[in-house]
């Protein structure tokens, strides 16, 4: 258990959610960050679990995040970049918007963030503050339809291993890369057989990894699952 809070960038749905339960079932106060308002976001708030609004798709909006993250606490005992697109390449002219969209949200919003938050992290009491970016398996392999996808995660596990050197010893920083957590509502069926063909990480396993002490030797390291 934590006494400074967790913060979980897109926590309002899928994986975001279920650690933002996790953490606060087990007794670590949570902030997590939301593109848009849901439903989901009233059951959450019942918990006790903070919410920011974000947009992380300008740097004025990262920016106004990290604003506000200052205003709500003093210090963090982690932070988890799970905020994410998993938009496919487009065609024409949108695909250069698209590109910038990505790099926004997988790299300048952690990134700046981090950067930001940094004294929060160290203002802890806890003996050790961490940093966790999710990244994705694909970054192994490349992608057909998801090249803009693929190449921004690629660019954040490169910030892993930057920010690991800046921040130690105090803060270790760590990436998670899995193939495949949860499927979508919306995923037909042959997509469905065709991913749990694939290595399936249970969404536990990052909780576990994320955010109470599971790097405690380690920093610089992408925990791979495909």
């Amino acid at each position: 258990m934590s006494q400074s809070p967790i913060l979980i960038t897109g926590g309002a749905q899928r994986l975001g959610r279920y650690c933002a339960e996790r953490l606060v079932d087990d007794g670590h106060p949570v902030i997590i960050s939301y593109r848009r308002e849901r439903e989901e976001l009233d059951a959450l708030r019942a918990l006790g679990i903070r919410t920011v609004q974000a947009d992380f798709s300008s740097e004025t909006g990262i920016q106004a995040f990290i604003a506000a993250i200052r205003e709500l606490t003093p210090t963090l005992r982690a932070i988890v970049h799970n905020a994410g697109d998993w938009a496919p390449d487009g065609d024409g002219e949108g695909q250069g918007e698209l590109f910038e969209h990505l790099f926004r949200v997988h790299m300048q919003a952690p990134y700046l963030i981090n950067l930001a938050l940094r004294d929060l992290l160290e203002a802890g009491i806890e003996p050790q503050a961490d940093v966790v970016h999710m990244s994705d398996f694909v970054v192994q392999k490349g992608s057909r339809k998801h090249a803009a996808y693929a190449a921004s995660k690629a660019g954040l596990e490169n910030l892993t291993l930057s920010f690991a050197s800046m921040f130690a010893p105090r803060i270790q920083v760590n990436t998670i890369a899995p193939a495949l957590i949860m499927l979508r509502p919306d995923d037909d069926d042959d997509y469905a057989e065709r991913a749990r063909a694939k290595s399936l990480m249970q969404p536990s396993q990052v909780v576990d990894a994320a955010g109470t002490g599971a790097w405690r030797h380690l920093a610089g390291t992408a925990l791979s699952a495909g």
